[in-house]
């Protein structure tokens, strides 16, 4: 498997704020982003490593994770729960061994070579116990399913149940949850033998487009289309986003393709509250047709005054 450095996906080092690290990730989407590279496998597979880039270093507990374990973060779990198992042996040991010390102080029969004979004999039993029941313990099988959301779906919080091996599970669903994202619900796979952990369901989102919009990571674009009047004189015209409508004003002799920014109108940053992307508008300007013999006048008029 490819180990990727995420840190060098974005061109940052480990101590890129989080502002670096949105900014940097919008820019590079844009730049790859496969609608503008649409033939360009490399930058189709580097646009994926952003976002993943993106995914993980923007959440503050995955990211911690990350730093530590590498590429290795998302068993985090099974290293910390390993590493409490062997401080709990070694304490276990100690203990054993101090106990054995204090009882071989108090016999007056004790032979030669007594006391590590004793303590080998206990800590083998001990660990001999242990191992017997890890032989017979096994940890339930993980299992894996696929919800898919339209991108209005996708822009609110929101509870759904799913079925799983027969059995119902109900969750809540973060807005702003990604295409292909993975989440994983520990302990709702199958059952452990014989009192072993139950295995973790990994459930992968599919997040459809829109018509109207479209979504790089957190921002949305859009074209709207003016007539030839509103660009030359200016005006206003009326956005319907996927949230409601905007009102937007057009300046005078706005050219063609001219793109505005609308701060915070985009897509919902996933799990921070109240934080949005940005969403970009593009007016297309409509050339007239059909036009009467007086608006042709008109055209001749005003092409002789230029």
């Amino acid at each position: 498997m490819e180990i990727i450095d995420y840190y060098k996906v974005l061109g940052l080092d480990k101590t890129a704020s989080e502002e670096d690290i949105k900014k940097t990730y919008r820019k590079l989407a844009r730049k790859m982003h496969p609608d503008i590279n649409p033939n360009d496998k490399d930058a189709q597979k580097k646009f994926q490593q952003i976002n993943e880039a993106n995914q993980i270093l923007s959440d503050p507990d995955k990211r911690k994770k990350y730093d530590r374990y590498g590429k290795d973060w998302e068993h985090s779990e099974q290293f910390e729960a390993q590493q409490a198992q062997q401080k709990a042996q070694q304490q276990a040991y100690q203990k054993a061994r101090q106990q054995n010390q204090y009882s071989n102080q108090n016999s007056n029969n004790q032979p030669f070579g007594g006391e590590e004979s004793d303590f080998s004999s206990f800590f083998e039993s001990m660990f001999a116990n242990e191992n017997r029941t890890r032989q017979t313990q096994q940890k339930g099988q993980d299992y894996n399913a696929e919800i898919k959301l339209n991108l209005i779906d996708a822009m609110e919080t929101h509870k759904q149940t799913i079925t799983v091996n027969g059995k119902n599970i109900r969750i809540t669903i973060p807005a702003g949850i990604e295409n292909e994202q993975k989440i994983k619900l520990a302990g709702h796979g199958g059952a452990g033998a014989n009192n072993a952990p139950a295995g973790d369901l990994y459930i992968t989102f599919f997040v459809t487009n829109h018509p109207d919009f479209k979504r790089v990571g957190n921002d949305l674009f859009a074209v709207i289309v003016i007539d030839l009047y509103t660009a030359m004189l200016g005006g206003e015209t009326i956005l319907e986003t996927l949230t409601g409508k905007i009102k937007l004003k057009v300046a005078p002799e706005t050219q063609p393709n001219t793109k505005i920014r609308l701060k915070g109108k985009g897509f919902p940053i996933y799990k921070k509250d109240n934080e949005n992307g940005d969403l970009y508008v593009t007016y297309e300007v409509k050339l007239p047709t059909n036009l009467t013999e007086a608006q042709k006048i008109l055209f001749t008029e005003l092409s002789k005054l230029k």
